[in-house]
């Protein structure tokens, strides 16, 4: 029996994103990514295909070699401007009737009480279909900058954000019950014996009061979340739903599914209480081909002088101030360690040049449209996965190609349901579940009011 595969579309609220500038090229029309229509038609597209969700990735940091933002990232719009994908979100919503939609969110730069009103905002106006990527924000170096607070280290901003947690599950799962509001005008609006004050003093915030929304359809908002690190997997493991993790061989996704798997069951969760989704790159051809100079076409859009701010950007490592032989083994960080890690057996020269193609996203199959069905399976077959993220190469034409040539196929297969118009909150689809509300065994679960 096929592995029914859940699917989402990674996007980007800018010009460019994954550390690479394809605006240029011919079929890019997401160089207009602060028109409306451009949002619109993308979701109205990826629902109608029967994607699960869309996903609005963000940063609020922008490149950085040696104190200055380099000139080349406003001629080929590398890091900014971008619009805020929480309010993009809420556009959307009138605009569609299924399709899950979740926005990336920082726990290190903004209080925890503003960010809880405004999700649980989005779940209330969108019925369910809500969804929070959890980030300790991997540009933090500038972003701190710009935000006038302290920079924290790589593993203290996951401690951070577990204080922050139990902040927002207060104020989505404790302060207003299901069923507080009675809207009865013959009666009472709401019953006060379900609405709560939520007390909390951490390490890093406090919170005392009443929360400004009532219960949001889901609670919680679906708990999304990335991060290739000890401290994110273990962070993951206690507090996603669904983890994305990036590209590779079947034997290295394997890796991080077991490991996120087993950071799961240590936090006293299930091991498939946590959906693993790969992040998946396609270039399709009718031969391959066609495939290979389609893909040639992306490289020779981009300017190679983006290479070296874009590294910069997400790590803070300026790799021109190295020699091509070192070894990144040598070199740390504390913004992104995923982006050192996964090259930690290459060259500084080896991840210019592998960068230059691809970026922080992933390493697209490049072939027909039979040829990436057959290595989607073949990755979620053996790589214990739960489904894609898929990351156009070149939005929208990518997602188009995509959906177009092999969707059919992995329908055909059995690997990707048809849509269905039974309204669901977006944790039911994802998780499988008959419930909306968190997993009693989720850590979240216990700060209901009881």
């Amino acid at each position: 029996m096929v592995k029914q595969l859940r699917l989402g579309l990674f996007e980007n609220a800018q010009a460019n994103d994954s550390g690479t500038a394809t605006w240029r090229h011919p079929d890019n029309g997401r160089y207009l990514f602060d028109k409306l229509d451009y949002w619109r038609d993308t979701a109205r597209m990826v629902e109608d295909a029967g994607f699960d969700f869309l996903f609005l990735a963000d940063a609020w940091g922008w490149a950085d070699v040696a104190g200055e933002r380099p000139e080349i990232c406003s001629v080929e719009g590398l890091d900014l401007p971008r619009l805020d994908p929480a309010i993009i979100l809420g556009a959307l919503i009138p605009e569609t009737t299924r399709l899950g939609l979740v926005a990336t969110g920082s726990t290190l730069l903004e209080p925890p009480y503003a960010f809880a009103r405004r999700m649980a905002t989005l779940d209330i106006l969108s019925g369910g279909r809500i969804g929070w990527n959890v980030v300790t924000t991997g540009t933090a170096d500038t972003a701190v900058q710009g935000f006038g607070v302290p920079m924290v280290g790589h593993d203290d901003r996951y401690e951070m954000a577990d204080d922050f947690m139990q902040v927002v599950y207060k104020l989505w799962e404790q302060a207003w019950e299901e069923g507080a509001l009675e809207r009865d005008k013959s009666g009472r609006f709401a019953d006060p014996s379900k609405v709560h004050r939520i007390s909390h003093d951490g390490k890093y915030f406090r919170s005392h009061g009443f929360g400004n929304t009532s219960r949001s359809p889901q609670g919680t908002p679906l708990l999304l979340q990335a991060g290739a690190s000890p401290a994110g997997r273990g962070f993951g493991g206690k507090h996603g739903e669904a983890m994305f993790v990036g590209s590779g061989s079947v034997e290295q996704l394997l890796g991080h599914s077991t490991a996120i798997r087993q950071e799961a069951i240590a936090n006293g969760r299930r091991a498939d209480e946590v959906k693993i989704l790969s992040a998946f790159s396609a270039v399709i051809g009718g031969t391959e081909e066609e495939a290979q100079r389609k893909y040639a076409s992306v490289a020779e859009a981009q300017n190679p002088d983006v290479t070296v701010a874009s590294y910069a950007w997400f790590t803070g490592l300026d790799l021109s101030a190295y020699a091509p032989e070192t070894p990144m083994s040598e070199l740390h960080t504390e913004l992104s360690q995923t982006q050192v890690a996964r090259f930690a057996d290459k060259t500084v020269g080896d991840v210019l040049r592998d960068w230059h193609g691809h970026g922080v996203g992933a390493r697209p199959v490049v072939g027909t449209p039979e040829q990436v069905a057959d290595r989607m399976i073949e990755l979620a077959d053996g790589a214990d996965l739960d489904g894609f993220l898929f990351s156009p190469v070149i939005p929208p034409a990518s997602t188009k190609d995509f959906i177009e040539q092999v969707l059919p196929i992995l329908k055909e297969r059995g690997a990707i349901a048809e849509p269905s118009d039974e309204p669901q909150t977006l944790r039911e689809r994802i998780m499988g579940t008959s419930s909306p509300a968190l997993a009693d065994s989720h850590p979240g679960a216990a700060y209901r009011a009881r």
